[in-house]
């Protein structure tokens, strides 16, 4: 009988014991979080029902302040309501969401935090609440940010010395050749010697190589007449030059800031170089669109494509992504061998 009772008392004893460890567990991880991280939790409507005391110092508000309240109160604006209403739709199915917020403490100041939220399901399926993890990032988006605004400042300076040496060429040099040329006509009217008709065709020669150096670095139609001509005349002299026919599309009425012009009008010509390089193909799409605020650039072929997975990024892609941060812009790459490969810019903008 003792031994009866005795087996049971054992088996509870380490139940507490296990029981212990788990809670000691748990505190343990709870602490590690705390010194670490910024949490907090909401129900399902968001309404904030536990918060460390890293979110209080990080916010500047107090837990009173902030308890009952939705993240609202953070708000820095930074974000648009699409932003959030993603990161809703997200979580409100039952995904993780992660992601970089800009939010705004009680003293006004700013601050980026890298965030994940894990909604937590009851036996419906449905978020009962939410568990919002957050390590402040504001020193790192700082150098990021100083980081963009050199590599713009960079890129501008090269635009500008692009636009100068053009404009030397051709206005200089070409100019000058040009002269040549008319009185090597001239000389030819009156001597008929076949070194002159040598350096007539010479001469001719330079012009155009002058004209297409000028072009390829900085196309005057760009700045004169704006972006939509420019890529006219480029895809001419590209499908003329490679054999390659490129159907262009463009939704587009009116000039664009000239920063964002230069922008999608590099990213054309560094694409289909690409294209030019490695699609194997004979033939490739362009399409310029605007739609609300936005202006969606797509350069797309159906070539030999690439494993985005393997494919160590080169200097032109490199440069493509740099280029469209420097104006807020976002670029997209998607390709699969065999299945081709698609770039897509979408720029906010402001029309002219």
């Amino acid at each position: 009988m003792d031994k009866e009772i005795k087996q049971p008392l054992n088996e509870l004893a380490y139940l507490e014991f296990e029981l212990k460890k788990s809670m000691q567990e748990l505190i343990d991880i709870k602490f590690a979080l705390d010194e670490s991280s910024i949490v907090a939790i909401t129900d399902s409507k968001g309404i904030i029902t536990y918060i460390n005391d890293q979110f209080c110092r990080i916010s500047k508000y107090s837990r009173a302040e902030l308890m009952g309240q939705d993240h609202h109160i953070l708000n820095s604006g930074y974000h648009s309501k699409v932003f959030f209403r993603e990161m809703w739709r997200t979580i409100g199915s039952g995904e993780v969401w992660k992601g970089e917020i800009c939010n705004k403490a009680k003293d006004g100041s700013y601050y980026w935090v890298d965030t994940t939220i894990v909604p937590f399901m009851n036996d419906k399926g449905k978020p009962y609440q939410y568990l919002a993890i957050r390590y402040e990032i504001t020193k790192r988006k700082r150098v990021e940010q100083e980081l963009q605004t050199m590599m713009t400042t960079i890129i501008d300076v090269q635009e500008e010395e692009r636009k100068r040496l053009s404009r030397n060429l051709h206005d200089g040099i070409g100019q000058n050749l040009y002269s040549h040329l008319i009185t090597i006509n001239r000389l030819m009217s009156e001597v008929d010697h076949p070194l002159i008709h040598q350096m007539q065709q010479e001469a001719t020669e330079l012009i155009e190589e002058i004209r297409e150096i000028s072009w390829e670095l900085r196309p005057s139609v760009l700045d004169d007449l704006g972006l939509v001509p420019a890529i006219r005349s480029f895809l001419a002299r590209y499908s003329e030059n490679y054999n390659i026919d490129v159907y262009f599309e463009c939704v587009l009425n009116q000039r664009l800031d000239i920063s964002i012009e230069l922008t999608i009008y590099r990213i054309i010509q560094e694409a289909l170089t690409n294209v030019r390089k490695y699609a194997e193909v004979s033939e490739a799409n362009v399409t310029v669109r605007k739609i609300d605020e936005i202006v969606r650039v797509m350069i797309e072929d159906k070539g030999s494509g690439f494993d985005l997975t393997e494919q160590t990024h080169g200097v032109g892609l490199f440069s493509m992504d740099e280029r469209a941060r420097s104006v807020g812009g976002e670029l997209t790459i998607s390709s699969s061998l065999g299945e081709g490969t698609k770039i897509i810019l979408e720029v906010p903008v402001a029309i002219l």
